[in-house]
């Protein structure tokens, strides 16, 4: 199949909404993007507005097309990825939302969650769902709209509502909205990654589960039907920019993530450095069990294929702290400025810092722990300082790191990265020292809409098969560990001894 042809990819993210068109050879042939606004009613709380983020995912369509200059016929499928866990409840017959969506990071849920987890704690439901009980996960944000909307609960009950993550809003309104397309009602599904992210899929049948549906009172005809991620769900409405498309592939972002590093394999993994790092590890067919405080959750499905399981470790403070440098220290004028400022010295002059400026998350889960910064003296200047915020982050991935080898059985292949801060080649080259295993850059870092792009690809033939992918996803560069493993147990040691003078710091949390 020869370049004329392509594939788009829908992705929908925190704070904006992009449509990228790619080739054959993965390229980028045209973007089109619109950033929504952020809601912040009250402490604690964040919502954006699904018309927005559906006004913008249509105006993305249209300003990429145009770009591009490439015909919605040439357009063999489009692939949804969208940020995960984001609530929409609306009116099945009119298409409007009772409520703002309310977003991932959204906390107002936390005595929701303590009421459910009762004496058995947050873990009550982690054999079936694979997550914590907490203000994370989609089911408690439904449960707090049908709470306290008025008239919600009734609606709900009475079969009008509908619930679905921001996949599924999308993938409504693109197959017809209210009216339908053509005849047929539009299409109210999601798929096993999105479903996984919602406290209320038990994780080996891939089903809802009615208990959990039950102990949130949330009615199962508001749910969308799970599908595989790639596969089909059925083609864009007879109107818009992408008329008679078909749309084959679904995925959560993280995962879109994995399948735009090829991470196809038990063993493979990527970390992703962005604000936070979002680490998943692909463990094969089978869910495994976290004794570390990871989440366990689907990394796809291929339809009438068995799932894919991941475990997925996240730390707050990756780019952030090196904002933090910026911004509140002062000490480099720019992002990109600390790597030359940490290259000016040959190592870490003694200095650790440890980012655990709202606790420690996993796998550690110390909420009464506090940043630190130990080993200064007379000698330490701000290159040092700048050294050791970029190997904080080397550290922190090492823990998630032991974490799953520990969890999994499964040890780490390689490690493919994606985000910004894999510009910084220090930083690359002492994460390879520190894992002690090679470091995969690549040749484009915008991995998300690429995963989304080549599932929707594969399903109609564009790509042959999983393999073909795995080709085109080469390292644009590759760091081996060159370290001496001594050293590395050196550092290693010492970052842990940093870490425990954290503890107890804020003692009344504990």
């Amino acid at each position: 199949m020869g370049n004329t042809k392509y594939v788009a990819a829908i992705d929908q993210g925190t704070t904006s909404t992009r449509c990228i068109i790619f080739d054959h050879d993965a390229n980028q042939v045209a973007v089109g993007q619109y950033e929504h606004e952020q809601h912040y009613p009250q402490k604690g709380w964040v919502e954006h507005d699904p018309m927005e983020i559906w006004d913008n995912t249509r105006r993305a369509v249209g300003r990429a097309l145009a770009e591009s200059d490439v015909a919605r016929e040439d357009i063999l499928a489009v692939g949804i990825t969208n940020q995960r866990e984001t609530t929409v409840v609306w009116d099945k017959n009119t298409g409007e939302p009772v409520y703002n969506a309310i977003v991932w990071q959204d906390t107002r849920t936390s005595e929701i969650c303590e009421e459910l987890a009762g004496d058995e704690g947050p873990d009550r439901w982690r054999k079936k769902t694979g997550m914590r009980i907490n203000s994370y996960p989609a089911g408690p944000k439904v449960k707090w709209i049908l709470d306290n909307v008025e008239g919600a609960r009734e609606r709900a009950e009475a079969g009008d509502l509908l619930f679905g993550t921001i996949d599924t809003w999308l993938l409504w309104n693109l197959t017809g909205g209210a009216e339908g397309d053509e005849g047929e009602p539009a299409v109210h599904a999601t798929d096993v990654t999105n479903a996984s992210r919602t406290l209320l899929m038990d994780l080996e049948t891939l089903q809802w589960d009615e208990d959990l549906c039950e102990a949130m009172g949330i009615p199962m005809s508001m749910l969308p039907e799970i599908k595989p991620s790639v596969g089909d769900f059925r083609q864009v409405r007879e109107r818009g920019s992408l008329a008679g498309v078909p749309i084959r592939a679904i995925l959560g972002d993280q995962q879109a993530a994995m399948f735009g590093q090829g991470c196809f394999r038990a063993g493979d993994a990527k970390n992703t450095y962005g604000t936070g790092l979002f680490l998943l590890l692909n463990t094969g067919n089978k869910p495994k069990w976290s004794d570390h405080g990871l989440i366990t959750t689907v990394c796809y499905q291929l339809e009438n294929e068995k799932p894919v399981y991941a475990l997925e470790g996240s730390v707050a403070m990756g780019g952030a702290l090196v904002q933090w440098l910026r911004d509140n220290l002062q000490l480099i004028p720019n992002a990109p400025s600390i790597e030359n400022l940490a290259r000016e010295v040959q190592d870490n002059g003694g200095v650790y810092i440890v980012p655990a400026f709202s606790g420690l998350f996993a796998p550690r889960w110390r909420p009464d722990a506090r940043g630190v910064i130990v080993g200064l003296t007379r000698f330490v200047n701000r290159k040092h300082i700048a050294r050791a915020v970029l190997e904080a982050t080397a550290y922190q991935t090492r823990e998630l790191v032991d974490a799953m080898v520990a969890d999994s059985g499964v040890e780490l292949t390689d490690l493919r990265v994606d985000g910004g801060m894999t510009m910084n080649e220090l930083l690359m080259q002492f994460q390879a020292d520190v894992l002690g295993t090679n470091v995969q850059r690549p040749k484009n870092i915008e991995t998300t809409a690429t995963g989304a792009a080549y599932a929707a690809g594969l399903s109609v033939g564009f790509w042959e098969n999983l393999q073909a992918l795995q080709q085109q996803t080469t390292a644009a560069k590759v760091w081996e560990p060159e370290m001496e493993s001594e050293k590395v147990d050196e550092l290693y040691r010492e970052w842990n001894r940093a870490v425990e003078r954290t503890y107890n710091w804020e003692v009344s949390e504990k």
